[in-house]
């Protein structure tokens, strides 16, 4: 069964007792390359080593309503097996999370994601291809002083900045398990299109990606088709759009001959769009 249908079984969820529900779906090989990444290396054999902190923060995901050292206790997460209030102290689980580092939780995310988002099973298809869709978001940030100098403040029509930090977030998500393949975040004002092509390459052959407008741009478009198999795009058309209609397939979805003005280039770029 593929883990996106396991997950949607909430009830199975508060019967985890080990790490043997995440080790079933995630090979080992897969956190000990993670774990390479880490900014800390030691040979000291600790409580909380880095493959068992990597384990925690997985299952922090899936718990977010319980306290860390519950998540810990829940799981039996701990060098000995036996993660007790003896063993495992709050200081200690906050100092494991902060040696781990981000690297290998982000690599992790990305490998599974990529993995998981573009298996395919009956229902993923539509007419022969997998349907991906790229867009983005806003969310707010806790205010400090830190992260507002980071991800900085959304635009106004004065000089005042926005109550909280505002960071921007473009994933690449499978519109059928809703599974996200990658994902960026950044601060506020970096675009969406910038965001979005340190992904693009990586969308699977035979699938049709949706965009809305504010991804359209001709590096990022045409980078969808180029040196691919079998990969098309659907974006809504921009107010004024020059084009040829080169086919109909009904009156939402036509396919088109976008002038060379369009994507400033010298010859036209035939392209799967969306017509509404």
């Amino acid at each position: 069964m593929p883990l996106h249908q396991t997950l949607l079984e909430i009830d199975d969820l508060h019967q985890f007792s080990d790490q043997s529900t995440f080790t079933q779906n995630i090979p080992v090989e897969w956190v000990e390359s993670a774990l390479t990444l880490t900014q800390s290396a030691t040979i000291r054999r600790r409580r909380l080593p880095s493959e068992q902190v990597l384990w925690l923060v997985l299952g922090m995901s899936l718990f977010r309503d319980e306290p860390i050292a519950d998540v810990a206790r829940r799981l039996n997460i701990c060098s000995q097996g036996l993660a007790n209030d003896c063993l495992l102290a709050k200081s200690g689980i906050s100092s494991a999370r902060q040696r781990l580092g981000p690297q290998p939780l982000e690599w992790l995310f990305r490998k599974t994601g990529y993995h998981w988002g573009s298996e395919r099973y009956p229902a993923d298809d539509w007419n022969g291809l997998q349907v991906f869709a790229v867009d983005g978001a806003l969310f707010r940030t806790p205010d400090t002083p830190e992260l507002r100098e980071h991800f900085g403040s959304g635009n106004t029509s004065t000089n005042r900045q926005t109550p909280y930090p505002i960071l921007r977030l473009v994933s690449l998500m499978n519109t059928r398990s809703h599974i996200m393949l990658d994902a960026q975040i950044s601060p506020y004002r970096k675009g969406e299109i910038r965001m979005a092509e340190s992904f693009i390459s990586r969308i699977p052959d035979h699938s049709v990606t949706l965009l809305d407008k504010g991804f359209w741009g001709a590096d990022l478009l045409l980078s969808v088709n180029r040196n691919n198999d079998n990969r098309h795009w659907l974006i809504p058309a921009r107010k004024g759009l020059v084009y040829e209609e080169v086919e109909e397939y009904n009156s939402r979805c036509v396919f088109r001959d976008h002038r060379a003005s369009d994507f400033g280039m010298s010859q036209p770029s035939i392209s799967v769009s969306s017509g509404h």
